[in-house]
């Protein structure tokens, strides 16, 4: 029993393929979909699409966000980005943790609330890219 895949950004089509299970990165923590899933609409934070083929991972797709739409038969992951995890780098993933970590201080001491929300989305899909790429796959 599968279950049908699009990965989807604004510039192209990613993926479109069968899987046995694909977790995805919930707002709300990590869902994994399988055939006959519930339907759902759920938001995406920063992290990790991943593929399996039975009990063995086929492929790893970052996505810094987006929506997913979940059905009995099919998965349709609508990123803001998404690119192959190998692509990602821990250093540059270092890097934007650390600024994105130091404009939100500005932020914050210059009471620019309407700065907070964007400036800690950013700080967890940084942090995401450190985590995803300090992980042995």
């Amino acid at each position: 029993m599968s279950v049908s895949l699009e990965i989807v950004s604004p510039s192209k089509l990613l993926v479109s393929q069968s899987v046995d299970m694909v977790v995805i990165p919930g707002l709300e923590g990590d869902i994994g979909v399988l055939q006959e899933h519930s339907p759902m609409i759920t938001v995406l934070r920063g992290g990790e699409v991943i593929l399996y083929e039975g009990e063995r991972v086929t492929a790893r797709y970052f996505v810094t966000g987006g929506f997913a739409e979940i059905t009995e038969e099919r998965v349709t992951v609508l990123a803001d980005t998404a690119e192959p995890s190998s692509s990602l780098n821990r250093a540059d993933g270092e890097r934007q943790l650390s600024d994105a970590m130091r404009e939100l201080g500005e932020a914050e001491k210059a009471g620019r609330l309407d700065r907070l929300v964007p400036l800690m989305e950013k700080v967890q899909v940084a942090q995401a890219i450190v985590d995803v790429t300090g992980s042995s796959h």
